[in-house]
């Protein structure tokens, strides 16, 4: 399941804030039941043309990857939450419009690369992936 996510209108400063962005993939995966299997890397891109320039954050889980693109000039952020099992993305629509203020959202919710497994199959090897770093302390370093 990917659900992406074009935001508008949302509070300038939230698009900016680092630590907002951090702290967002620090925590929200597992709020969503995923695993969170490395630490989040955030990049404020001051580019040549000042209306390209934002807040980039990516956090890579078990599962596949949520990422995070911000354009404060152009009032404008783009956010995927890509997982090889079924997620509530209708509460992580929510949670993000919350999470930045947003005022109008384009959405689209894709099944992608699950030709080969059913969702039994799907949720039974993330499951174990999961087990497999939990066992091993990977990824589970706590704030």
């Amino acid at each position: 399941m990917h659900l992406v996510i074009d935001g508008y209108g949302g509070d300038i400063d939230k698009m900016w804030d680092e630590e907002l962005v951090r702290d967002f993939l620090f925590r929200y995966p597992e709020s969503l039941g995923m695993t969170r299997i490395t630490e989040p890397k955030v990049l404020r891109y001051d580019a040549p043309n000042s209306a390209d320039s934002g807040v980039s954050g990516f956090v890579i889980i078990a599962e596949s990857h949520i990422s995070i693109h911000t354009f404060p000039r152009k009032d404008y952020i783009n956010i995927d939450i890509f997982s090889c099992r079924p997620f509530d993305h209708e509460r992580a629509l929510e949670d993000v419009r919350d999470l930045f203020d947003l005022v109008d959202v384009k959405t689209w919710l894709l099944e992608r690369g699950l030709e080969w497994l059913d969702e039994r199959q799907g949720q039974a090897e993330a499951q174990q992936q999961r087990t497999a770093l939990e066992a091993g302390g990977a990824g589970h370093n706590r704030a």
